[in-house]
This record gives C-alpha cells, sequence and structure tokens, in this order.
C-alpha cells in the first residue's frame, strides 16, 4: 500500500503546541497570533483574555477568512459576542475553543483548503 504525505501547498501549517508556545511551520511563537490559511503570520496584541476588546477582531476582519477559529488559551473561554459582532455581520463564522483543540481544527480546516485562520491566545508569554 502506497502512502503519501498530505501537505499543504503554500499554506500554515500548526505543527506543534503547548500551553505557552505555539509553531506554525516549524517557527516557534510565544505569543498570542493570528494564523492564517495563506500568509503572513501575524502578532495579535492580546496578553489576556480579559483584555479582549472589539479592536482584536477588526484586526481578524481585515484578514477577511470565512471561518475563525478562537483558540481561549489553556481553558475553554467564550468572549463576549458584542466583541466580535463586525465578523457575525460580515457573515464571518467564529468557533471558540480551548488552545489545543483549536491548533488540531485550524490544520484540518486548512488542509481541506478551507479559508479559515486561527486566532490564539497565548498568555504570560514574552515575544515571538
Amino acid at each position: 500500500m502506497k502512502f503519501q504525505l498530505d501537505e499543504q501547498q503554500g499554506g500554515n501549517s500548526i505543527s506543534r503546541h503547548d500551553g505557552s508556545q505555539v509553531w506554525v511551520n516549524g517557527q516557534r511563537h510565544q505569543q498570542s497570533l493570528l494564523v492564517p490559511w495563506r500568509g503572513d503570520v501575524q502578532a495579535w496584541a492580546l496578553p489576556s483574555f480579559d483584555a479582549l476588546s472589539e479592536a482584536h477582531f477588526e484586526q481578524i476582519l481585515a484578514l477577511k477568512p470565512e471561518l475563525v477559529i478562537f483558540g481561549s488559551g489553556a481553558r475553554l473561554r467564550f468572549p463576549h459576542p458584542r466583541l466580535y459582532r463586525g465578523l457575525i455581520e460580515a457573515r464571518i463564522g467564529v468557533e471558540t475553543m480551548d488552545l489545543a483543540a483549536a491548533c488540531r481544527t485550524y490544520n484540518v480546516l486548512a488542509s481541506e483548503g478551507r479559508a479559515v485562520l486561527a486566532a490564539l491566545l497565548i498568555e504570560g508569554a514574552t515575544s515571538t
């Protein structure tokens, strides 16, 4: 039986994560970040869940994904819908998961060619 490795062509992939860091395309990140299905990974100036504001989700809106996977950190926490109202009004889906589930789900959707964006909260970190 022949096995063939499925690789995303030109897309981003999360290869590893733990509570305080995420590896995207082999590069380690120790602060919150936005991982679009393709293009540059962006720093997301979000130090903690309690610091979430509409501006954080407006930064996501500018990247025009069809779906956002919000990784709320080590545990599952749901942001208030008023914070991501702009995404709802633009008919962009938003799903909230803990960091580990968000990383796994992002990889599956991105490998299917979906225009997905992972918005990953990494708390207590210092720099990329």
